[in-house]
């Protein structure tokens, strides 16, 4: 996106699935974005709170989470920071895991499992949800018998244990609301950039099970899409 932004300050953009755009510098503003940009931020990171609330609802006995990102993500040191603060309100012991390619991936997953009662969050990120990469952590997470929660569905339809992250096209609705506003006048400025307003939570019952974890039936009842 920023590289985008330094193309045009006339042409309107709206953006969606962008992480952090005040901090990155895409818009001054979130209620008043001023120039011509505005859209929809993908995140928001106090949900590591939330991410942790749920991975010790369905696999108790956790006491030590990783949190993985790519070293290219913009925000991951936001993440991180987050991560670091919230976990010991949890009684979880943060591992921050930052990885630079699929190698590391691996590993950082083998070093996990090694030690007791592990767990593993992994906030959203383009590259961990390239098709292939996705399958292979879901491989390598159901190998070692390690609890994990997606930000993406994706991972769980693939095998994965839970995801809970935001609802992917309700942005791209919120989006062309936008489009359709500006062309009929409004300004881009005039827009406030929008934040994740509707979550998701998918849960896969085959995973767990192969986990010997027992899904709470609240949890069960109040998850957008339970796969069996």
């Amino acid at each position: 996106m920023v590289p985008l932004k330094k193309e045009t300050d006339s042409i309107p953009i709206v953006f969606v699935q962008v992480s952090d755009p005040l901090g990155q510098g895409v818009v001054e503003s979130l209620a008043r974005p001023t120039g011509n940009i505005t859209g929809f931020s993908n995140l928001e990171f106090s949900l590591i709170g939330k991410y942790l609330q749920i991975l010790r609802e369905i696999a108790p006995s956790t006491t030590r989470v990783a949190v993985m990102i790519h070293t290219s993500n913009a925000v991951s040191a936001n993440w991180f920071r987050m991560f670091n603060t919230v976990a010991p309100s949890f009684a979880i012991e943060p591992i921050t895991a930052p990885s630079r390619d699929r190698s590391d991936i691996e590993p950082t997953i083998e070093s996990l499992a090694r030690g007791p009662n592990g767990g593993l969050i992994l906030p959203s990120d383009t590259f961990f949800e390239n098709p292939g990469v996705r399958k292979f952590i879901v491989e390598l997470t159901a190998s070692h018998r390690l609890p994990a929660l997606y930000a993406n569905r994706e991972f769980v339809r693939d095998g994965g244990l839970m995801s809970y992250g935001i609802d992917q096209l309700d942005q791209f609705r919120g989006a062309a609301s936008y489009v359709d506003r500006i062309l009929k006048g409004e300004r881009p400025a005039d827009l406030p950039v929008q934040q994740p307003a509707k979550f998701e939570l998918v849960i896969n019952l085959k995973t767990a099970k192969a986990l010997g974890l027992a899904v709470p039936m609240t949890m069960q009842m109040t998850a957008d899409e339970v796969i069996e």
